[in-house]
């Protein structure tokens, strides 16, 4: 089918003026002209509104107009005062507040703790349209615009943060964010079966109070309620603040309640007061999942912005397959939000939006990603229901691979072959990560990805080599990544293809030294690899690696763990990885002398970089 072009050029964020999907309304105006007097549902988020199922609040709002809600967004409003939260009134039945795609404080700020100078998720880059811990500014403005209207707050920000925390940001355990915030229910994890059910049960006249039971959120109470049946009580608030063995026992405790077939209700004291957490969501099934995506979204920012929105633009190509991952890297919070069980797409479903994306005016022929969280694991599941009903590993590729694990690659590499042949897309990448211990097991997908779907470079993330360090990440060492390195190369060479492994790296993560830093960058000089861009680790809510950070202990080994903490150790261990840099070399000098390896300073320094 040859692919329409418009008649003149349209602005690089926006489709066709005659798109026939409509924007949810921002304005009292936009909603009077499509007939609303008063909404059902007002979301309020710390991102602009770009109408793309990638973006969470409008998906989540998109979800909720589909069942005949009117729903209207408030995105990134002033928060120096109440009024810019009248903007569309006051809703029927809630307040739904997220500051945006990323924690606000990881958004304001560097690992080091300096203020960024930029938000990918606001017009022209620009920082300063959200405010730090924007989850409790915005729900204290709306209580202050509407102070009897009940306010939901969600999105990763409240859900990582809704237990007693350790905030890097000030050094020290907050309360739970429901508290912080005074909201009425918090939502954690992936929102649409929560977020229907509590609006179900609004509808047929339940008091909001009373809804205190729905898979998913959390809530305040006075008392541990009757109806909870087994519980488990974590360390108090009081106690976890005080006592960081209390926060390690408290963390392992919770890792242990987030299988939504095993789960029960958590609670955690704050003062008089109980946070009351339900077991999580279930996970959306391939069809509910389909449905959602197909929803009739314009995938643009909203008209009313004149600039690029970076966050867009990197993902206005792309296609999700799928959610969670049953990785379950120590820093990482996807498992902890998303869910361990991998939901999937249909194969249909997903080829129906690559073909929808392919019509629309502004599509050039390039797919710039295909996957999700992990791209290998799409189509990925338990083999035994009952097992994986009980389980609660927190990873199944860690310290090995679950024998239960399906890793059967049919699925992955079919749906990559059929994604090239849709009408009007010319390439599909993978941007996404892959796990490569898992794909050591996938063969027909690696073929695929390195013939077809790398354009001479693969991003992978191996964080770190060294066998000690990785162990503490709960991620595959040095022996797993040569494997795969050796398996790329020589898939790279049957396609005749040039390509290159680009890794990704993490300095400063607890168990590394400088020394373990060194063994690292010796590694990829022996292997003629560089790299240009290395992480620094920050401690964010809701992470093993954050619980190590503040403890320095591993909560279920109960072993004491090496911890970086000054940000000039922390420099020294990020510019080890960068010794080809000119600017870098006093710093590794220095760096080298300190852990007594400047016996390594010749073989860093000596001969020329390959790539």
């Amino acid at each position: 089918m040859k692919q329409a072009r418009p008649a003149k050029k349209q602005s690089p964020q926006h489709p066709s003026k005659k798109s026939p999907a409509q924007f949810l309304p921002i304005t009292s105006a936009e909603a009077r002209a499509r007939g609303w007097n008063e909404l059902d549902v007002i979301f309020v988020s710390g991102d602009a509104y770009v109408d793309h199922p990638s973006f969470g609040v409008p998906l989540l709002a998109r979800l909720l107009e589909a069942k005949g809600l009117r729903v209207g967004i408030i995105p990134q409003p002033d928060w120096r005062s109440k009024e810019p939260f009248m903007a569309l009134g006051r809703p029927r039945l809630f307040f739904a507040v997220a500051a945006g795609a990323m924690d606000s404080m990881v958004a304001h700020y560097t690992p080091a703790r300096k203020l960024r100078r930029d938000d990918a998720y606001t017009p022209g880059n620009r920082h300063g349209a959200r405010p730090n811990r924007a989850t409790i500014i915005y729900t204290s403005r709306l209580k202050e615009a509407y102070r009897d209207t009940p306010v939901v707050i969600g999105g990763i920000e409240a859900s990582l943060r809704r237990f007693a925390h350790y905030d890097f940001w000030e050094d020290k355990v907050r309360r739970s964010a429901l508290f912080d915030a005074k909201a009425d229910l918090l939502i954690y994890g992936m929102g649409e079966n929560p977020l229907l059910e509590l609006v179900e049960r609004l509808q047929k006249g339940e008091p909001f109070a009373s809804i205190r039971d729905i898979r998913g959120t959390a809530c305040a109470a006075s008392a541990i309620p009757e109806t909870a049946g087994e519980v488990v009580e974590l360390p108090s608030y009081e106690k976890v603040a005080a006592d960081k063995a209390a926060y390690g026992e408290s963390f392992r405790l919770l890792s242990r309640e987030q299988n939504p077939g095993c789960a029960k209700v958590v609670i955690q004291q704050h003062a008089t007061r109980y946070l009351v957490c339900n077991p999580p969501a279930w996970p959306l099934s391939g069809a509910d999942l389909d449905a959602i995506y197909a929803l009739p979204f314009v995938k643009a920012p909203h008209p009313s912005y004149k600039e690029a929105i970076p966050a867009y633009e990197q993902i206005r190509n792309s296609i999700t397959t799928h959610r969670g991952c049953f990785g379950g890297c120590a820093f990482c919070a996807i498992t902890h939000h998303q869910g361990k069980t991998i939901q999937s797409r249909s194969e249909q479903g997903v080829l129906n939006e690559l073909e929808q994306l392919a019509s629309l005016p502004w599509f050039r022929g390039s797919v710039s990603d295909l996957g999700g969280p992990t791209a290998n694991m799409f189509g990925l599941c338990c083999g035994d229901k009952e097992a994986g009903d009980k389980c609660r590993r927190d990873s199944c590729l860690f310290p090995k691979i679950c024998k239960n694990l399906v890793t059967d690659d049919a699925a992955s590499s079919r749906l990559l072959a059929k994604a090239r042949r849709v009408s009007g897309v010319k390439h599909v990448a993978v941007s996404s990560g892959v796990r490569y211990d898992l794909m050591e097991r996938q063969p027909r997908y690696l073929r695929e990805l390195v013939s077809q779907h790398v354009s001479g470079l693969l991003k992978v993330a191996p964080e770190h080599l060294t066998d000690r360090v990785t162990s503490v990440m709960r991620k595959p060492g040095h022996d797993c990544f040569e494997r795969f390195r050796d398996a790329f190369q020589k898939e790279s060479a049957k396609a005749g293809k040039r390509q290159y492994i680009v890794p990704y790296f993490i300095s400063g993560h607890p168990g590394c030294t400088l020394s373990d830093m060194v063994d690292l960058a010796l590694m990829l000089k022996r292997w003629g690899m560089r790299v240009e861009q290395v992480q620094d680790f920050t401690p964010t809510p809701g992470t093993l690696s954050t619980c190590i950070y503040h403890t320095g202990i591993d909560p279920f080994t109960g072993e004491k763990v090496y911890v970086a903490r000054s940000d000039r150790e922390k420099g020294l261990q990020k510019a080890l990885l960068l010794y080809h840099v000119p600017e870098e070399r006093k710093n590794c000098l220095t760096a080298l002398r300190e852990c007594g390896r400047e016996d390594a300073a010749a073989e860093l320094f000596g001969g020329n970089n390959r790539r």
